[in-house]
Protein backbone atom coordinates (compact mmCIF):
# COMPACT_ATOMS: atom_id res chain seq x y z
CA UNK A 1 0.00 0.00 0.00
CA UNK A 2 1.06 3.66 -0.38
CA UNK A 3 -0.24 6.43 1.15
CA UNK A 4 -0.68 8.91 -1.51
CA UNK A 5 -0.35 7.74 -5.24
CA UNK A 6 -1.51 10.91 -6.73
CA UNK A 7 1.02 13.72 -8.44
CA UNK A 8 1.08 17.20 -6.95
CA UNK A 9 2.42 19.64 -9.15
CA UNK A 10 1.87 23.12 -6.88
CA UNK A 11 5.14 24.50 -5.65
CA UNK A 12 5.76 25.50 -2.16
CA UNK A 13 8.01 27.31 0.52
CA UNK A 14 9.90 23.13 0.90
CA UNK A 15 10.17 22.99 -3.05
CA UNK A 16 11.43 26.38 -3.86
CA UNK A 17 13.61 26.91 -0.51
CA UNK A 18 14.81 23.40 0.00
CA UNK A 19 18.27 23.91 1.68
CA UNK A 20 20.65 20.73 3.05
CA UNK A 21 23.24 22.14 5.47
CA UNK A 22 26.56 20.67 7.03
CA UNK A 23 24.63 18.74 9.05
CA UNK A 24 21.81 17.34 6.65
CA UNK A 25 19.45 19.57 7.91
CA UNK A 26 16.28 20.16 5.45
CA UNK A 27 14.21 22.96 7.29
CA UNK A 28 15.71 25.77 6.22
CA UNK A 29 12.80 28.34 5.87
CA UNK A 30 13.43 31.26 8.46
CA UNK A 31 14.89 33.77 5.33
CA UNK A 32 11.96 32.48 2.94
CA UNK A 33 8.61 32.72 5.19
CA UNK A 34 9.25 36.51 4.68
CA UNK A 35 8.32 36.59 1.76
CA UNK A 36 5.24 38.07 -0.15
CA UNK A 37 2.82 35.28 0.13
CA UNK A 38 3.26 34.99 3.75
CA UNK A 39 2.65 38.52 4.49
CA UNK A 40 -0.56 38.40 2.56
CA UNK A 41 -1.77 34.98 4.44
CA UNK A 42 -1.16 36.58 7.74
CA UNK A 43 -3.88 39.34 6.66
CA UNK A 44 -6.18 36.54 5.94
CA UNK A 45 -5.40 34.66 8.98
CA UNK A 46 -6.31 38.13 10.98
CA UNK A 47 -9.89 37.78 9.34
CA UNK A 48 -10.76 35.43 11.80
CA UNK A 49 -11.35 36.17 16.12
CA UNK A 50 -11.14 32.98 17.93
CA UNK A 51 -11.42 34.82 21.19
CA UNK A 52 -15.23 35.92 20.02
CA UNK A 53 -17.22 33.22 21.72
CA UNK A 54 -19.02 30.60 19.90
CA UNK A 55 -22.50 32.22 20.24
CA UNK A 56 -21.53 35.50 18.44
CA UNK A 57 -18.74 34.21 15.85
CA UNK A 58 -17.85 34.33 12.38
CA UNK A 59 -16.84 31.37 10.60
CA UNK A 60 -13.09 31.84 8.66
CA UNK A 61 -13.66 33.90 5.44
CA UNK A 62 -13.86 31.98 2.13
CA UNK A 63 -9.99 33.04 1.28
CA UNK A 64 -9.02 30.67 3.63
CA UNK A 65 -10.69 27.98 1.33
CA UNK A 66 -9.56 29.11 -1.97
CA UNK A 67 -6.32 31.53 -1.50
CA UNK A 68 -3.14 30.13 -3.27
CA UNK A 69 -1.02 32.34 -1.36
CA UNK A 70 -2.97 31.02 2.27
CA UNK A 71 -2.73 27.40 0.78
CA UNK A 72 1.07 27.31 0.77
CA UNK A 73 1.53 28.96 4.09
CA UNK A 74 -0.65 26.60 5.68
CA UNK A 75 1.27 23.65 4.43
CA UNK A 76 4.43 25.10 6.08
CA UNK A 77 3.39 26.19 9.09
CA UNK A 78 0.17 23.20 9.61
CA UNK A 79 1.94 20.21 8.15
CA UNK A 80 4.86 20.68 8.14
CA UNK A 81 5.43 21.19 11.98
CA UNK A 82 3.74 18.67 14.52
CA UNK A 83 2.76 15.33 13.75
CA UNK A 84 1.13 13.86 11.11
CA UNK A 85 -0.09 10.37 10.40
CA UNK A 86 1.20 8.61 7.23
CA UNK A 87 0.51 4.98 7.92
CA UNK A 88 -0.06 2.11 9.48
CA UNK A 89 2.18 -0.39 11.29
CA UNK A 90 0.96 -2.87 9.51
CA UNK A 91 2.27 -1.67 6.30
CA UNK A 92 6.22 -2.04 7.91
CA UNK A 93 5.62 -5.21 9.92
CA UNK A 94 8.68 -7.03 8.62
CA UNK A 95 12.05 -6.24 8.35
CA UNK A 96 12.89 -4.67 5.20
CA UNK A 97 9.58 -4.10 4.31
CA UNK A 98 8.63 -0.28 3.23
CA UNK A 99 6.14 2.18 1.95
CA UNK A 100 5.98 6.00 0.50
CA UNK A 101 4.18 8.87 -0.09
CA UNK A 102 3.26 12.61 0.06
CA UNK A 103 2.45 15.30 2.03
CA UNK A 104 1.99 18.41 0.07
CA UNK A 105 5.24 18.70 -1.72
CA UNK A 106 7.13 16.30 0.59
CA UNK A 107 8.35 13.14 -0.86
CA UNK A 108 8.85 10.52 1.86
CA UNK A 109 10.11 6.67 2.52
CA UNK A 110 9.46 4.69 5.33
CA UNK A 111 10.99 1.78 6.32
CA UNK A 112 11.94 -0.99 8.98
CA UNK A 113 15.62 -1.77 9.44
CA UNK A 114 17.32 -5.25 9.87
CA UNK A 115 16.79 -5.16 13.39
CA UNK A 116 13.79 -3.96 13.57
CA UNK A 117 13.74 -0.50 14.05
CA UNK A 118 11.63 2.17 11.85
CA UNK A 119 12.84 4.46 9.73
CA UNK A 120 11.60 7.47 7.57
CA UNK A 121 14.04 9.52 5.66
CA UNK A 122 12.83 12.18 2.26
CA UNK A 123 12.37 9.73 -0.84
CA UNK A 124 14.76 12.01 -2.89
CA UNK A 125 18.12 11.27 -4.20
CA UNK A 126 20.86 13.61 -3.02
CA UNK A 127 22.22 13.47 -6.52
CA UNK A 128 20.18 15.24 -9.05
CA UNK A 129 16.90 14.39 -6.73
CA UNK A 130 15.20 11.97 -8.70
CA UNK A 131 12.49 9.30 -6.47
CA UNK A 132 14.14 6.84 -5.12
CA UNK A 133 10.66 4.50 -4.67
CA UNK A 134 7.39 4.22 -5.54
CA UNK A 135 4.49 2.46 -3.73
CA UNK A 136 5.02 -0.01 -1.02
CA UNK A 137 7.34 -3.43 -1.12
CA UNK A 138 10.20 -4.82 0.29
CA UNK A 139 13.64 -4.09 -0.36
CA UNK A 140 17.14 -4.43 1.20
CA UNK A 141 18.36 -1.09 0.07
CA UNK A 142 16.86 2.15 -1.82
CA UNK A 143 18.48 2.07 -5.38
CA UNK A 144 18.20 4.99 -7.62
CA UNK A 145 16.35 4.46 -10.85
CA UNK A 146 18.37 7.60 -12.35
CA UNK A 147 22.28 6.97 -11.99
CA UNK A 148 21.90 4.05 -9.67
CA UNK A 149 23.02 5.28 -6.37
CA UNK A 150 22.54 2.90 -3.48
CA UNK A 151 21.56 3.71 0.15
CA UNK A 152 21.06 1.49 3.34
CA UNK A 153 17.68 1.37 4.84
CA UNK A 154 19.40 2.97 7.74
CA UNK A 155 19.82 6.14 4.63
CA UNK A 156 23.53 5.67 4.15
CA UNK A 157 25.09 6.29 0.93
CA UNK A 158 26.18 2.94 -0.02
CA UNK A 159 27.19 3.37 -3.66
CA UNK A 160 27.81 6.40 -5.72
CA UNK A 161 28.71 5.52 -9.32
CA UNK A 162 30.83 6.96 -11.55
CA UNK A 163 32.17 9.54 -9.71
CA UNK A 164 35.86 9.12 -10.72
CA UNK A 165 37.35 12.95 -10.18
CA UNK A 166 34.91 14.26 -8.11
CA UNK A 167 36.35 16.61 -5.59
CA UNK A 168 35.66 17.82 -2.22
CA UNK A 169 33.09 15.21 -2.15
CA UNK A 170 32.64 13.03 1.53
CA UNK A 171 30.08 9.95 1.02
CA UNK A 172 29.18 10.15 4.50
CA UNK A 173 27.73 14.01 3.93
CA UNK A 174 25.45 12.73 1.02
CA UNK A 175 23.43 10.12 2.80
CA UNK A 176 19.62 10.36 2.93
CA UNK A 177 17.66 13.46 4.34
CA UNK A 178 16.12 11.81 7.80
CA UNK A 179 12.36 12.42 9.10
CA UNK A 180 11.51 11.61 12.70
CA UNK A 181 9.34 8.79 12.89
CA UNK A 182 6.92 7.84 15.71
CA UNK A 183 4.40 5.41 16.05
CA UNK A 184 1.62 5.01 18.17
CA UNK A 185 -1.17 2.08 18.21
CA UNK A 186 -1.30 1.33 15.20
CA UNK A 187 -0.54 4.54 13.42
CA UNK A 188 3.31 5.43 12.10
CA UNK A 189 3.75 9.54 12.44
CA UNK A 190 6.30 11.69 10.59
CA UNK A 191 7.24 14.88 11.69
CA UNK A 192 8.98 17.42 10.08
CA UNK A 193 9.67 19.57 12.40
CA UNK A 194 13.44 20.60 12.63
CA UNK A 195 13.73 21.05 16.38
CA UNK A 196 12.45 17.37 16.81
CA UNK A 197 14.44 16.27 13.97
CA UNK A 198 17.42 17.29 16.89
CA UNK A 199 16.62 15.00 19.30
CA UNK A 200 18.31 11.34 18.98
CA UNK A 201 15.29 9.17 20.73
CA UNK A 202 11.48 9.90 20.55
CA UNK A 203 9.23 9.22 23.68
CA UNK A 204 6.18 7.15 22.38
CA UNK A 205 4.77 9.23 25.95
CA UNK A 206 5.28 12.43 24.41
CA UNK A 207 4.20 11.68 21.60
CA UNK A 208 0.63 10.83 22.53
CA UNK A 209 0.98 13.65 24.82
CA UNK A 210 1.66 16.13 21.97
CA UNK A 211 -0.30 14.40 19.54
CA UNK A 212 -3.38 13.33 21.37
CA UNK A 213 -3.07 15.20 24.53
CA UNK A 214 -5.21 14.57 27.62
CA UNK A 215 -7.75 12.61 25.53
CA UNK A 216 -5.02 9.68 24.24
CA UNK A 217 -6.52 7.24 27.06
CA UNK A 218 -10.03 7.32 25.68
CA UNK A 219 -8.93 6.10 22.09
CA UNK A 220 -7.16 2.63 23.56
CA UNK A 221 -10.76 2.40 26.01
CA UNK A 222 -13.17 3.09 22.77
CA UNK A 223 -10.68 -0.05 20.76
CA UNK A 224 -8.54 1.97 19.37
CA UNK A 225 -5.43 -0.50 19.17
CA UNK A 226 -3.04 -2.94 17.51
CA UNK A 227 -5.64 -5.62 17.75
CA UNK A 228 -7.74 -4.40 14.79
CA UNK A 229 -7.24 -6.47 11.42
CA UNK A 230 -6.34 -4.35 8.29
CA UNK A 231 -9.38 -5.10 5.45
CA UNK A 232 -8.70 -2.50 2.75
CA UNK A 233 -7.82 1.12 1.41
CA UNK A 234 -9.96 3.78 -0.31
CA UNK A 235 -8.98 7.31 -2.41
CA UNK A 236 -11.15 9.47 -2.84
CA UNK A 237 -10.13 12.81 -4.89
CA UNK A 238 -12.35 15.45 -4.16
CA UNK A 239 -12.56 19.26 -5.53
CA UNK A 240 -12.80 21.27 -2.82
CA UNK A 241 -10.07 22.70 0.03
CA UNK A 242 -9.63 19.78 3.18
CA UNK A 243 -10.64 22.03 5.51
CA UNK A 244 -14.58 21.49 4.18
CA UNK A 245 -14.08 17.93 4.33
CA UNK A 246 -12.91 18.22 8.02
CA UNK A 247 -15.66 21.15 8.47
CA UNK A 248 -18.23 18.67 6.72
CA UNK A 249 -16.96 15.53 9.45
CA UNK A 250 -16.86 18.56 12.87
CA UNK A 251 -20.43 19.33 12.28
CA UNK A 252 -21.74 17.80 15.31
CA UNK A 253 -24.17 15.23 12.77
CA UNK A 254 -25.76 18.58 11.86
CA UNK A 255 -25.80 17.70 8.02
CA UNK A 256 -26.46 13.48 9.02
CA UNK A 257 -30.23 13.61 8.89
CA UNK A 258 -30.74 15.69 5.60
CA UNK A 259 -28.04 14.08 3.85
CA UNK A 260 -27.20 10.73 5.34
CA UNK A 261 -30.60 9.07 5.65
CA UNK A 262 -29.63 5.38 6.41
CA UNK A 263 -26.93 6.22 8.56
CA UNK A 264 -29.17 8.19 10.73
CA UNK A 265 -31.31 5.75 11.22
CA UNK A 266 -28.87 3.47 12.66
CA UNK A 267 -28.09 6.54 14.89
CA UNK A 268 -29.66 7.84 17.85
CA UNK A 269 -29.01 11.51 17.17
CA UNK A 270 -30.52 13.11 19.91
CA UNK A 271 -27.57 11.44 21.99
CA UNK A 272 -25.16 13.53 19.54
CA UNK A 273 -22.74 14.85 22.88
CA UNK A 274 -19.27 16.35 21.39
CA UNK A 275 -15.99 16.63 23.91
CA UNK A 276 -13.11 18.74 22.90
CA UNK A 277 -9.41 18.47 24.26
CA UNK A 278 -6.31 20.09 23.28
CA UNK A 279 -5.94 19.24 19.95
CA UNK A 280 -8.68 16.65 19.77
CA UNK A 281 -12.40 17.06 19.71
CA UNK A 282 -14.48 13.54 19.57
CA UNK A 283 -18.03 13.45 18.74
CA UNK A 284 -20.22 10.38 20.28
CA UNK A 285 -23.55 8.83 19.40
CA UNK A 286 -25.80 6.29 20.70
CA UNK A 287 -26.32 3.47 17.97
CA UNK A 288 -29.66 2.63 17.09
CA UNK A 289 -29.69 -1.05 16.89
CA UNK A 290 -28.45 -2.86 19.89
CA UNK A 291 -29.30 -6.04 19.64
CA UNK A 292 -28.09 -6.70 16.42
CA UNK A 293 -24.41 -8.04 16.99
CA UNK A 294 -23.21 -7.85 13.03
CA UNK A 295 -24.51 -4.44 12.80
CA UNK A 296 -21.77 -2.11 11.24
CA UNK A 297 -23.12 0.83 13.87
CA UNK A 298 -22.86 -1.22 17.09
CA UNK A 299 -24.51 0.21 20.22
CA UNK A 300 -22.10 3.37 20.19
CA UNK A 301 -20.13 5.52 17.74
CA UNK A 302 -17.00 7.00 18.29
CA UNK A 303 -15.90 9.92 16.44
CA UNK A 304 -12.05 11.51 16.79
CA UNK A 305 -10.74 14.29 14.63
CA UNK A 306 -7.43 14.81 15.47
CA UNK A 307 -5.71 18.42 14.49
CA UNK A 308 -5.15 19.10 11.40
CA UNK A 309 -6.90 16.25 9.47
CA UNK A 310 -6.79 12.84 11.03
CA UNK A 311 -10.33 10.87 11.50
CA UNK A 312 -10.94 7.53 13.45
CA UNK A 313 -13.84 6.27 13.30
CA UNK A 314 -14.94 3.32 15.75
CA UNK A 315 -18.25 1.34 16.10
CA UNK A 316 -18.82 -1.91 16.43
CA UNK A 317 -16.61 -4.34 15.39
CA UNK A 318 -15.72 -1.20 12.78
CA UNK A 319 -12.99 1.17 12.52
CA UNK A 320 -12.46 3.30 9.57
CA UNK A 321 -9.76 5.90 9.49
CA UNK A 322 -9.77 9.50 7.41
CA UNK A 323 -7.16 11.62 6.37
CA UNK A 324 -7.48 14.87 4.72
CA UNK A 325 -4.71 15.22 2.00
CA UNK A 326 -4.46 19.11 0.47
CA UNK A 327 -3.16 18.86 -3.29
CA UNK A 328 -4.26 22.54 -3.88
CA UNK A 329 -6.55 25.13 -2.30
CA UNK A 330 -9.80 23.77 -3.93
CA UNK A 331 -8.90 19.77 -4.31
CA UNK A 332 -7.84 17.21 -1.69
CA UNK A 333 -7.03 13.41 -1.61
CA UNK A 334 -9.02 11.82 1.63
CA UNK A 335 -7.62 8.56 2.28
CA UNK A 336 -10.28 5.76 3.94
CA UNK A 337 -8.97 2.86 5.69
CA UNK A 338 -10.80 -0.14 6.98
CA UNK A 339 -10.13 -2.05 10.06
CA UNK A 340 -12.31 -5.11 11.82
CA UNK A 341 -12.21 -7.15 14.78
CA UNK A 342 -9.88 -10.23 14.39
CA UNK A 343 -13.48 -12.68 15.07
CA UNK A 344 -15.22 -10.59 11.67
CA UNK A 345 -12.26 -10.67 9.85
CA UNK A 346 -13.44 -13.73 7.77
CA UNK A 347 -17.03 -12.77 7.20
CA UNK A 348 -17.03 -11.63 4.08
CA UNK A 349 -20.51 -10.53 3.76
CA UNK A 350 -20.37 -8.51 7.15
CA UNK A 351 -16.96 -6.75 5.49
CA UNK A 352 -18.36 -6.62 1.95
CA UNK A 353 -22.01 -4.82 3.38
CA UNK A 354 -19.70 -2.30 5.55
CA UNK A 355 -18.11 -1.31 2.65
CA UNK A 356 -20.98 -0.50 0.94
CA UNK A 357 -22.61 1.42 3.29
CA UNK A 358 -19.33 3.28 3.92
CA UNK A 359 -19.32 3.76 0.35
CA UNK A 360 -22.97 5.06 0.18
CA UNK A 361 -21.98 7.96 2.98
CA UNK A 362 -18.89 9.01 0.99
CA UNK A 363 -20.49 9.62 -2.18
CA UNK A 364 -23.18 11.25 0.09
CA UNK A 365 -20.16 13.46 1.54
CA UNK A 366 -18.52 14.14 -1.46
CA UNK A 367 -21.35 15.83 -3.33
CA UNK A 368 -21.98 18.06 -0.70
CA UNK A 369 -18.40 18.90 -0.50
CA UNK A 370 -17.95 20.05 -3.68
CA UNK A 371 -21.01 21.84 -3.43
CA UNK A 372 -19.47 23.91 -0.94
CA UNK A 373 -16.68 24.90 -2.25
CA UNK A 374 -18.30 26.30 -5.09
CA UNK A 375 -20.39 28.39 -3.07
CA UNK A 376 -17.40 29.36 -0.97
CA UNK A 377 -16.13 30.50 -4.31
CA UNK A 378 -19.28 32.42 -5.29
CA UNK A 379 -19.18 36.33 -4.68
CA UNK A 380 -22.36 35.76 -2.76
CA UNK A 381 -20.87 34.63 0.45
CA UNK A 382 -17.66 35.57 2.32
CA UNK A 383 -18.42 33.91 6.01
CA UNK A 384 -20.87 32.64 7.93
CA UNK A 385 -21.96 31.76 11.39
CA UNK A 386 -21.90 28.62 13.83
CA UNK A 387 -24.89 26.66 14.96
CA UNK A 388 -23.47 26.96 18.93
CA UNK A 389 -25.08 23.69 20.10
CA UNK A 390 -23.45 20.92 17.59
CA UNK A 391 -20.81 23.11 15.72
CA UNK A 392 -18.51 23.30 18.33
CA UNK A 393 -15.55 20.93 17.31
CA UNK A 394 -15.59 22.92 13.78
CA UNK A 395 -15.71 26.47 16.07
CA UNK A 396 -12.55 24.73 17.92
CA UNK A 397 -10.54 23.30 14.52
CA UNK A 398 -10.96 26.59 13.33
CA UNK A 399 -9.54 28.13 16.24
CA UNK A 400 -6.31 25.91 16.40
CA UNK A 401 -5.45 26.40 12.41
CA UNK A 402 -5.51 30.29 13.66
CA UNK A 403 -3.11 29.74 16.34
CA UNK A 404 -1.16 27.90 14.32
CA UNK A 405 -0.76 29.94 11.53
CA UNK A 406 -0.34 33.38 13.30
CA UNK A 407 2.41 31.95 15.67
Amino acid sequence: MTLLLKPITRLSLFQTHFQINNNNNPRARATSVSCSWSHGAHKIVREFDPKIPIEKAITPPSSWYTDPSFYAFELDRVFYRGWQPVGYTEQIQEPRDFFSGRLGNVEFVVCREDNGKIAAFHNVCRHHASLLVTGSGKTSCFTCPYHGWTYGLNGELRKATRISGIEDFSINDFGLVPIKVATWGPFVLLNMDNEILQKDNIDTDNVASEWLGSSSELFSLNGVDTTLTYVCRREYIIECNWKVFCDNYLDGGYHVPFAHKGLASGLSLDSYTTSIFEKVSIQSAEGGSKEKEDDRLGSKAFYAFIYPNFMINRYGPWMDTNLAIPLGPRKCLVVFDYFVEASFKDDKAFIERSLADSEKVQMEDIRLCEGVQKGIESPAYSTGRYAPNVEKAMHHFHCLLYDNLIN
